[in-house]
């Protein structure tokens, strides 16, 4: 449940980057604004490619060349994070933002013992003795639901399951109890007991640290579970925001509809899945108009020739939900009943 506290954490406006290549200027991430409030958990969804990790990796200021944020601002406690100084990023990353990846056994070094490596980073933060930072590590370990922690951080990777491997990364990522956890796609390469066991933790972490949580993935069903809002990214963009119970209760962009529509249904059985037809366009050589358009049958059905023309802004429609779509705006057109 969402903290009474609705002061934002974290605002991300009009955030632009993109990578300039031999082939053309790829736009990655193209006018994001989004929030986060303190406790909360917000799901950040769409298909691969779309803009997810490359909007994280702006907020933390990752993105390596040819990437280049390019404007917009990302405001954490009354900081601009693209503004300030490289020594004051550093010192932020792991203190008050914390990260987490996909592949858990590739950011772990696998030449030391787990509580090695955990103990390096509290040293690091922290002016303590090994010694002391080991019993840190163990408790940490055992937070995270790592059975048997005074063994375990005798470990190294390889003698670690994936899912264990994933906790001690999250254990990693909580050693200064960061105000923010960004979890970029942290159950994919995990099987479906895990994955549960995985986001149970994250919710826990919530619940008990107060710790709010940008939560990236592709899987809706993931999403249903664990956030409290949604933001949903089409072609670097963000095409719709709403709360959990909204989103799926009422989906409005046409996209959504269809990540939605595509989901199988246990006990009920369909001859073939709803698929949204049609490719992604191609990041440096985007469509004219709205991104979706040429893949949009609520476009194709409706005749709404300005969806091909202009680009349509994200607006408020309703509350605690908004839609970058010309059917909720000033086109004489009223389809917000209407599941294309």
């Amino acid at each position: 449940m969402l903290n009474s506290n609705n002061q934002s954490l974290l605002v991300v406006t009009d955030l632009k980057t993109q990578f300039f290549t031999e082939d053309g200027v790829v736009k990655a991430v193209d006018g994001v604004d989004f929030d986060i409030k303190r406790s909360e958990i917000l799901g950040l969804v769409g298909e691969s490619g779309c803009g997810k990790s490359a909007t994280v990796l702006s907020i933390m200021r990752l993105i390596g060349v040819p990437g280049k944020i390019v404007s917009g601002k990302v405001v954490f406690e009354n900081r601009d994070l693209l503004t300030i100084s490289d020594n004051e990023i550093r010192d932020l990353r792991g203190n008050q933002i914390s990260m987490i990846f996909q592949q858990p056994q590739s950011s772990l070094n696998p030449v030391f013992t787990i509580g090695d490596q955990l103990s390096e980073v509290i040293q690091i933060h922290k002016d303590i003795e090994k010694a002391a930072a080991l019993e840190r590590s163990v408790d940490l370990l055992r937070v995270v639901g790592i059975p048997d922690p005074e063994q375990r951080i005798k470990s190294y990777p390889y003698e670690l399951s994936g899912g264990q491997a994933q906790r001690v990364m999250i254990a990693m990522a909580l050693v200064l109890e960061p105000s923010l956890l960004i979890a970029d796609e942290p159950t994919t390469a995990l099987d479906v007991t895990i994955q549960a066991q995985i986001l149970d933790l994250m919710r826990d972490l919530r619940n008990q640290m107060g710790t709010a949580i940008i939560l990236i993935t592709h899987d809706l069903g993931v999403i249903a579970e664990t956030a409290d809002r949604v933001a949903v990214m089409y072609a670097g963009q963000i095409v719709e925001k709403a709360s959990v119970t909204n989103l799926f209760e009422q989906p409005l962009h046409p996209y959504t509809q269809g990540l939605i529509n595509s989901i199988p249904v246990l006990g009920e059985v369909k001859e073939r899945l709803d698929v949204i037809e049609g490719n992604v366009p191609n990041l440096i050589n985007l469509p004219p108009g709205c991104r979706f358009a040429p893949r949009c049958r609520a476009y194709l059905e409706s005749e709404l020739t300005i969806c091909s023309e202009q680009m349509p802004v994200l607006r408020q429609e309703g509350i605690d939900h908004s839609v970058r779509c010309w059917l909720y705006q000033d086109t004489g057109i009223n389809t917000s009943q209407t599941n294309f």
